[in-house]
């Protein structure tokens, strides 16, 4: 009897495989012994296509994320108040930390490193469009805030998902927001 033609897969099908294969190799190994090997052994694909479309498995992990959940990027807050849209932008940062787990988001971001620097841009872009939408609202001053700033509570917020093996919580976001983010934008922006 002969053996059935399997078709080779392409595109979104191919695709939701290799994201499907991503989740449960974290599942079942962490981020830190997720290999391409093992995720193409998963997906049934060879490891060749999965590096013709991302160059590392940080690159492969990040597509899958935004794949199931959109980008953290992708969604600028706009509740008509600067202390509302912070905590809601920390509050999509930890809710990734959540979905993901903490040893995969300290993954992750040790691998930073390997990113374009152009995608931290990107952060202090959302923050910087969330300042300037209070300033027009006349909520702060129109002083520029300088990028440090701009980026101090996204970073006091990755450093506690490091360190810390405990979740982020809405009452530490609460305190990033109104014992640093505020005081320090009110401070620069006027």
């Amino acid at each position: 009897m002969a053996e059935p033609v399997t078709r080779r897969r392409r595109g979104t099908r191919l695709e939701s495989a290799i994201f499907d294969a991503v989740w449960a190799e974290l599942a079942d190994n962490g981020y830190a012994r997720l290999t391409m090997e093992g995720v193409a052994a998963r997906a049934r694909t060879g490891k060749q296509v999965l590096y013709r479309r991302w160059p590392s498995r940080l690159a492969l992990v990040l597509a899958a994320m935004r794949e199931r959940s959109g980008s953290v990027l992708d969604r600028a807050p706009d509740t008509g108040c600067l202390r509302d849209d912070a905590a809601s932008l920390l509050r999509s940062m930890a809710g990734r930390q959540r979905e993901l787990g903490a040893e995969v988001v300290r993954g992750l971001l040790l691998d930073a490193a390997d990113l374009d620097p152009a995608s931290f841009s990107r952060m202090s872009e959302l923050w910087g469009t969330v300042i300037e939408r209070a300033a027009e609202r006349g909520e702060i001053g129109t002083a520029p805030v300088p990028p440090h700033v701009v980026d101090a509570v996204s970073d006091l917020l990755r450093y506690r998902m490091v360190v810390s093996a405990e979740q982020v919580t809405d009452d530490v976001i609460d305190h990033l927001v109104d014992d640093i983010f505020l005081p320090l934008i009110r401070a620069h922006a006027g």
